[in-house]
């Protein structure tokens, strides 16, 4: 990311979205020489990593964090000179299955676990360890999940291990996902171990929050303007070409826009979009997720990370955030993945609070409802795209019909996952088309 001139130089341009990915954009066009305006519907910069006064706790809406393969994020850590705020910890993962907790993540928890013969074992094992080597996804980008992992791992292993995190993410779709998107999630958390016996997972002290207010400061500094509780109204055209945005019923020049928004919003704020783009849209699904926030007086269990399996409880895992990052208190994320037309979409907050203290009564029966001091309920439409087979191809182009806009959202990720590093990854390149496009 150097600051050499290049041919978007002196251009006026639009960034729509102020989380990371729209940081990471606005900041490469900047350093290239544009004059940018972040344009951000909400009063704060972040997005999904924005934080929020939680009881006098700073914390982020959702949770985050950061593993070994992560190098674009460790390149902006570099450059902004916030290298020693990451922090690496040893870290625990866990199972909840059929009423009881179990150690997992190491190969010894996996022997001990009585719910799988030693040939299903074995067959997880391998299976783990060739997707740790996979270096190239298009052949697994055409293969469906589910039948991936049940070739691999077998039947019993597939329904004790994943039948039902599929089920609670992705409900009626849980068969139709890509192979290569579940395989880079295996990947990327297998490679971030310090030794076959031990997971160690990062973090930055302060959260977050100290790489966005690095980023906002760094924008500001080369020129750039924040317009935060300023939605994007339209993007207005000419001749074919982009001339400006509308947002609080003004019009502003610009000599192109980059969207980081959900793609869902594009058709609506980009009328000029060709039709092809738009279906391609359209074809595009997210889940939403419900995610409720407990602040305790005492840890809730002895694990960063627990998947969930048992018929009683509706998350498909548990989120012990201070276990990773240790917080002037405890922290626990417990997040229903689902669509829109869910019915628990409609629920009240606290409904959704009063079931999971039933769920916690029911993995910890000691547990005691008193020792909650606050409690949370974050909710976000768009957090995971559905990426199925084949949806390298699926994905309409950055540049899009219209001259001068660009657009981009965690789709692009495909077939990597969500993570603030695949933002900076995305958000650079969306910026890099546009310049190039200049060129």
């Amino acid at each position: 990311m150097g600051n050499a001139m290049t041919p978007g130089s002196g251009q006026k341009v639009a960034v729509i979205g102020a989380g990371p990915m729209g940081l990471a954009c606005a900041y490469r066009l900047a350093t290239a020489g544009c004059d940018v305006s972040v344009y951000e519907a909400d009063d704060r910069i972040g997005g999904m990593s924005a934080s929020f006064d939680f009881d006098g706790l700073q914390l982020e809406r959702y949770y985050h964090f950061i593993c070994k393969p992560d190098k674009p994020l460790f390149d902006v850590l570099d450059e902004f000179g916030l290298a020693d705020r990451l922090r690496w910890r040893s870290t625990e993962m866990g199972f909840y299955y059929d009423g009881r907790m179990y150690r997992w993540g190491r190969p010894d928890c996996l022997l001990r676990f009585p719910h799988l013969s030693l040939i299903d074992k074995i067959r997880y094992a391998f299976h783990v360890l060739y997707t740790k080597s996979i270096s190239d996804w298009r052949a697994l980008d055409r293969k469906e999940a589910t039948e991936w992992l049940r070739s691999w791992v077998g039947a019993r292993s597939y329904e004790v291990l994943w039948e039902r995190l599929f089920d609670l993410k992705f409900y009626e779709q849980a068969d139709q996902l890509s192979a290569a998107w579940i395989g880079t999630r295996i990947k990327r958390v297998a490679l971030s171990r310090r030794s076959l016996f031990q997971e160690e997972l990062g973090y930055l002290e302060g959260g977050s929050q100290v790489l966005l207010d690095a980023y906002e400061s760094r924008l500001q500094s080369l020129g750039a303007r924040f317009l935060l509780n300023t939605p994007v109204e339209h993007i207005v055209t000419g001749e074919g070409r982009v001339t400006g945005v509308q947002a609080d019923g003004e019009v502003r020049p610009a000599d192109a826009v980059y969207s980081t928004v959900p793609l869902k919003y594009v058709p609506r704020i980009a009328p000029d979009l060709g039709q092809a783009e738009r279906e391609r849209i359209a074809s595009i699904d997210n889940i939403g997720v419900v995610c409720v926030l407990l602040k305790l007086k005492r840890p809730f269990t002895d694990y960063f990370w627990m998947n969930v399996n048992d018929r009683r409880l509706e998350i498909p895992g548990i989120i012990e955030y201070t276990n990773l990052d240790p917080l002037s208190a405890n922290v626990v994320y417990f997040p229903y993945y689902m669509p829109k037309t869910h019915v628990k979409w409609q629920w009240e907050d606290r409904q959704f609070i009063a079931e999971v203290i039933a769920y916690a009564r029911t993995i910890r029966p000691d547990w005691d409802e008193k020792d909650i001091l606050a409690s949370h309920v974050a909710r976000y439409e768009f957090a995971q795209t559905v990426c199925g087979p084949g949806f390298f191809d699926k994905l309409p182009p950055m540049e899009t019909s219209v001259r001068g806009f660009y657009m981009a959202d965690t789709a692009y990720y495909y077939p990597e996952d969500r993570s603030i590093s695949e933002s900076i990854s995305v958000g650079k390149r969306l910026a890099e088309t546009g310049i190039n496009h200049a060129a």
